[in-house]
């Protein structure tokens, strides 16, 4: 498995993963297209690529945005099939370096606050509530707000990692 930013020649694979993973909070192919071209400021759109029988194939991605201090994971998918075979916790620690080196203290995110299986990953990787957003979701579901310290500021007490 191989963490790598993303190509235009990834639109479909990322377009997929939204689809099928993200359902009705899916964001658009346009906006997938300008990511994955470069033209979102302050964003990064990463892939996680395995090797199949055809050859490579994305099977996850996360996009990360660094402004200033700040840094928030805006999405994290993996495809079904390739759950738990350890791709959302490589995807999450290269968001992490990402966000170290585009000068960021802290991680935040958003998970929907029945999504017990996604808080308890990031609870197990170090991220702490910080504050709910009722009716965040299309559905009308309500975000936890979750945050994890990248640097001394912040909390956090993993530098090298």
């Amino acid at each position: 498995m191989t963490v790598r930013e993303a190509r235009p020649d990834d639109l479909a694979a990322l377009v997929s993963l939204e689809q099928r993973n993200l359902g009705a909070d899916a964001w658009p192919p346009g906006l997938l297209q300008e990511g994955v071209e470069g033209r979102v400021p302050y964003a990064t759109y990463l892939v996680a690529e395995v090797v199949s029988a055809a050859g490579p194939v994305v099977a996850g991605h996360a996009v990360l945005s660094v402004v200033a201090d700040i840094a928030e994971l805006q999405r994290i998918s993996v495809d079904p099939e390739h759950r738990r075979d350890g791709l959302a916790t490589a995807l999450l620690d290269a968001v992490v370096a990402a966000a170290r080196a585009g000068g960021a203290d802290r991680l935040l995110l958003e998970v929907r606050e029945d999504n017990a299986g996604a808080l308890s990953f990031y609870a197990a990787r170090g991220f702490v509530e910080v504050d709910r957003r009722r009716r965040y979701y299309r559905d009308g579901a309500t975000a936890v707000v979750l945050r994890r310290g990248l640097g001394p500021a912040c909390g956090g007490t993993d530098q090298g990692r």
